[in-house]
């Protein structure tokens, strides 16, 4: 339940933050076009620096799409402190390569690891702590042992949550999935006046090969439950494409595209950029934004502990458990 919330708050406190994807994805991008040492960084990325464990988990991360969450904070560390890449780049590497890739959790914890989330607060990876929690397996020479202040312009306040629509018309509707979101059932109503629908199964830019395979494998599934679920044709769509939408949507004679609510991240981006393109033919995007998340996002405003102690409170208003 703990994990559930530690995802669910760093959701929230970006939501309210949305500039702070904002400014990583344009870091990102910049360092991409300026980085000079694309020698040290293909090294890193392929597991070829020479630093035990660190290797490890590079050729793990490329051969299983995933890390346990201690190697996470262990690499995010050697790569930023001892290596001194960019840590832009380092999450960038995880967006592309983790099954588990999300936008929230991944920008958060390497803006934690970095001392930029709680200013000033950086975690250092050192040999004795990889040691103990590896069993031995591991431990590396010559690591950083102080890690050097990274510094940035003051975030601004928190945001309120954008108004959420809770429910769609009575219009007939095409029902858009994405990847954020493969459980249409808990977020469009099974009585809502559903034509068809389209799983899109990967934005551009967030999954590397093997996690691109894992999700077209779960939006195919997807597909098939929904077909059933709301009794409607489904189709999966490799990407979001306004005009295909809109097509699928006219298909279906529906003048509306219902789909659960995209918190920040490409997934958010890609809807952003839809939205005028639909409206402009007419087609309405309606955003169904789940009530856990209604919940919770607004008390997201400042440490997890805090978030975490008003939880029990908040569950028992709402008859939730």
């Amino acid at each position: 339940m703990q994990e559930v919330l530690w995802r669910t708050y760093w959701k929230g406190w970006l939501e309210m933050r949305p500039t702070v994807w904002a400014r990583f994805v344009e870091e990102r991008d910049r360092q991409r076009q300026t980085f000079p040492n694309k020698r040290a960084l293909t090294a890193a990325e392929s597991g070829s620096t020479g630093i035990e464990g660190f290797d490890d988990w590079a050729r793990e991360l490329l051969a299983t799409g995933y890390l346990h969450n201690h190697a996470r904070m262990w690499f995010a560390s050697i790569w930023i402190f001892t290596l001194r890449l960019p840590w832009t780049l380092g999450a960038d590497f995880f967006l592309r390569h983790l099954v588990d890739a999300d936008a929230a959790s991944n920008t958060l914890s390497w803006r934690w690891v970095a001392g930029l989330q709680t200013v000033g607060k950086t975690y250092l990876a050192t040999a004795d702590n990889i040691a103990r929690y590896t069993n031995g397996r591991f431990s590396p020479k010559g690591l950083a042992t102080e890690a050097f202040a990274i510094t940035e312009p003051p975030i601004p306040r928190p945001q309120p949550l954008p108004r959420p629509m809770r429910s769609a018309s009575s219009d007939q509707s095409l029902l858009l999935v994405t990847s954020d979101d493969l459980n249409p059932e808990t977020v469009a109503r099974t009585d809502m006046p559903i034509k068809a629908a389209v799983v899109a199964s990967s934005p551009d830019g967030l999954w590397g090969d093997r996690a691109r395979v894992f999700v077209a494998k779960a939006a195919a599934e997807t597909a098939s439950r929904v077909a059933v679920s709301f009794d409607c044709e489904a189709n999966v769509l490799v990407d979001l494409d306004a005009e295909t939408l809109a097509i699928a949507a006219r298909s279906a004679g529906a003048h509306q595209i219902v789909t659960a609510y995209a918190p920040v991240g490409p997934v958010a981006d890609a809807l952003a950029r839809l939205t005028p393109s639909l409206a402009g033919q007419g087609i309405t995007l309606v955003q169904v934004r789940r009530d856990w998340d209604d919940l919770f996002w607004p008390h997201a405003t400042k440490g997890f502990f805090k978030f975490r102690e008003q939880i029990p409170e908040l569950l028992r208003e709402q008859g939730m458990r």
